[in-house]
């Protein structure tokens, strides 16, 4: 493994490379307090007089000055922290879902710019089990099944800066959150596995999930882990690598396996990543070039209003707001 300019061989410092040992609630589990809390309620009484398409929401046309502090300060937390927060909570039960959801674009919106998250230009994205099987044009995200760590978009032009998630409804049993470091995950390979470490720097073929024009190609081609002197930034996605490889007419070879089997054992140590169970109510904000997140397997309820729902936001400032930006 030659020593280039290109790849960090130290160990990678700072509040991002953090650990399950070194991490506190306080680090990321941010309340929302009686100020931010009247100015919810106060938004919300305009919003129940006022209809408007959630789409046309704009944290400027409300004062807010109490959620701009709070969404500055998680903004520092993603970008100088430990790269994830949870806001607890949006008191559910008293705005309903259509609110809720209301209100959890307008503090997104705080915090970066929603992009598309489908070539089709849909914004705002319902996580719920289709009862579908993932495969080429069937995300992971719209089924029960276990994910393995990914960064969102990793497979496409533009991958969002945040992703925000909204939590309106659990499963019956499982579905719990996981998200952990790529820098630890990166020193983790360093130290265990500093050959196949090279790989993870260089291009893999990943599946674009058919959300591109039909005319263009169905696989796009990029490293999982990219350093620029300065900062490490992932874009990963085994399932979507494994699916892109086969598109492509590339099988993994033996070395690509190797990496990809090593780095999935070291983000899946519990000495590494964060689990939580997500509530009802609560909304995550991720960091998504700086931490990789996953959710286990579930069984849902069989009542239609019962069942696991998220709702997913894309944020980016960069570009524009297009699904390839």
């Amino acid at each position: 493994m030659s020593n280039t300019p290109s790849l960090p061989y130290h160990e990678l410092q700072g509040p991002l490379a953090w650990t399950s040992d070194r991490l506190r609630d306080s680090d990321w589990l941010v309340g929302l307090d009686g100020a931010l809390e009247a100015e919810l309620t106060f938004a919300s009484n305009i919003l129940a007089r006022n209809p408007m398409p959630t789409l046309r929401l704009s944290p400027d046309d409300f004062a807010f000055p109490a959620c701009r502090r709070l969404m500055a300060s998680v903004k520092a937390i993603l970008d100088q922290g430990v790269g994830f927060v949870i806001l607890d909570r949006l008191p559910l039960a008293a705005l309903g879902r259509e609110r809720a959801v209301q209100l959890y674009w307008l503090l997104a919106s705080m915090l970066a710019r929603p992009v598309a998250q489908k070539w089709d230009g849909t914004m705002i994205y319902d996580v719920r089990d289709t009862g579908k099987k993932p495969g080429n044009g069937v995300r992971p995200d719209v089924t029960n099944v276990e994910q393995n760590y990914h960064t969102d978009n990793s497979y496409n032009l533009s991958p969002p800066d945040y992703v925000g998630l909204l939590c309106l409804q659990t499963a019956k049993a499982g579905g719990i959150s996981r998200v952990v470091s790529c820098l630890s995950a990166h020193n983790a390979m360093r130290r265990r596995h500093p050959v196949l470490l090279d790989r993870l720097h260089r291009p893999f073929w990943f599946d674009r999930q058919g959300e591109h024009p039909p005319d263009y190609c169905n696989v796009l081609y990029h490293p999982l882990f990219d350093w620029d002197g300065v900062r490490l930034t992932a874009r990963l996605s085994k399932f979507q690598v494994v699916n892109g490889q086969k598109l492509a007419g590339k099988p993994l070879d033996a070395e690509s396996e190797a990496a990809l089997d090593a780095l999935e054992e070291v983000m899946n140590d519990p000495a590494l990543g964060k689990e939580f169970f997500f509530e009802p109510g609560q909304i995550q904000f991720v960091n998504n070039r700086a931490l990789c997140h996953k959710r286990t397997g579930f069984e849902d309820w069989p009542e239609p209003e019962r069942r696991r729902h998220l709702v997913r936001l894309w944020l980016r400032d960069g570009g524009r707001a297009f699904y390839d930006g």
